[in-house]
């Protein structure tokens, strides 16, 4: 069965069986290549490796066999017509900007992101002379409108906000995104692939943090770009893609690779220039970690829900926020676009504040205190004091960053076992 074969079967077998796709008598598991180089026979197959006309990889930094394996399988579950694996996702959602926005271009992108991500755009970016302009995603479509430029080069958006968790209103942002003749970046690393595919609602391109849910064991650093493929570069805004590349002989993407255009420039330019390139050896951890993907979301979703409905009656808790909950004012929009599960990350605030939601996070047992999110463990983090620290207070309310949150990774583990944690964390604090 071929990968474009699999593309119409259900996630649950592309998650186990896309991507790496063995030959007769090849390893059945995919193999780590844990090389630098590659052998070629002749000086003008080498070349034309160089020139982007054959898809042989020449050097790790810009391809490798286990990391085309794995791409492909990314690709396949988002429905994409091509994926680039980076070091991180970082890289990826910085990647994924810049390979269509330059100094002198404005980028729409929504307050509610991480706070690597809105660190990231607001201060690194405006250092490359980009102007990132956030916007409240629950502003209407005609007032999200006003904000777009001429020089609007892309809009940017998490399917669900960390910490905050609120899920994104696809099509309004796919017509928002439509009004500006731009294209719609949607990080979806809280959803995965199983839960949610922004392409099939209209967005144009997806980025990952491969190191949360896919990876799903805390091992590996990784991200990835996904290309829907849906998407008109030739509307006199994107230059590089659609004309001349001298860095490439004169290549043009468009020309070339069709609706692949985006992730090749991105892999020609970006991946060869800045090298954040994917180990082999993450590679294959990652597409390990897929595999099971299914199973965890499933688990993770379900565990979430019960937790959150725990402590919406427990008599020790303020609030509590999670698109589940009936009670949610994210509901509707979860059950729309996230029917099967809305993933694993609940967050609270015990009565009491801030003090309080400290002596909570040091009195947990099972649920440790790790800079992480997304991995099968429960752990839990004090976002305004750590990843959300850098923001100041009215970006922090941008962002959905009370004082008193408590950001708490649901595992899965026994369901009684992560609530008896929490229930005597509660206890022992009041």
């Amino acid at each position: 069965m071929t990968n474009e074969e699999l593309r119409h079967l259900a996630p649950e077998t592309r998650c186990v069986q896309a991507g790496y796709l063995p030959g007769n008598h090849d390893a059945r598991i995919m193999p780590i290549i844990q090389s630098t180089t590659y052998k070629f026979d002749t000086a003008e197959d080498l070349g034309d490796a160089f020139d982007l006309k054959i898809p042989n990889p020449m050097y790790t930094r810009l391809g490798n066999p286990s990391l085309s394996w794995v791409e492909e399988k990314v690709a396949v579950l988002e429905g994409g017509v091509a994926a680039l694996s980076t070091s991180s996702g970082q890289a990826a959602n910085f990647f994924a900007v810049v390979n269509i926005a330059k100094a002198g271009d404005h980028v729409l992108a929504m307050s509610n992101l991480y706070g690597g991500t809105h660190t990231l755009f607001g201060s690194q970016l405006r250092k490359f002379g980009i102007d990132v302009e956030f916007v409240d995603p629950n502003l209407s479509l005609e007032e999200l409108k006003t904000h777009l430029r001429p020089e609007t080069r892309c809009v940017f958006s998490e399917m669900i906000g960390n910490p905050a968790l609120d899920v994104l209103d696809l099509e309004k942002v796919v017509a928002l995104a439509k009004a500006g003749d731009v294209p719609l970046i949607v990080d979806n690393t809280f959803p995965s692939p199983v839960l949610c595919n922004p392409i099939e609602w209209g967005a144009n391109i997806v980025t990952h943090s491969a190191t949360k849910y896919l990876d799903g064991h805390a091992t590996s650093v990784g991200g990835f770009i996904v290309d829907g493929g849906n998407f008109n570069w030739n509307n006199g805004k994107y230059p590089e893609l659609t004309e001349p590349d001298v860095d490439y002989h004169g290549i043009v993407y468009t020309d070339q690779f069709g609706a692949a255009a985006y992730v090749a420039k991105a892999r020609a330019g970006l991946l060869r220039d800045f090298g954040s390139t994917m180990s082999p050896f993450n590679a294959f951890l990652i597409n390990l970690g897929i595999e099971t993907l299914h199973l965890r979301m499933q688990r993770h979703s379900e565990n979430a829900l019960a937790v959150a409905e725990h402590l919406a009656q427990h008599p020790d808790v303020a609030w509590v926020n999670y698109p589940g909950l009936p009670s949610n004012p994210n509901y509707e929009k979860a059950q729309k676009y996230l029917p099967k599960g809305q993933s694993g990350v609940v967050s609270f605030g015990p009565k009491g504040g801030i003090d309080r939601a400290r002596k909570v996070i040091n009195q947990l047992g099972l649920a440790t205190l790790v800079t992480h999110v997304g991995d099968l463990r429960s752990h839990v983090i004090h976002p305004a004091s750590t990843t959300h620290r850098q923001l100041d207070e009215a970006a922090l309310k941008a962002a959905g960053v009370a004082p008193d949150l408590i950001r708490f990774n649901v595992g899965i583990e026994a369901l009684e076992d992560i609530i008896a944690d929490v229930n005597q964390a509660l206890a022992q604090t009041r």
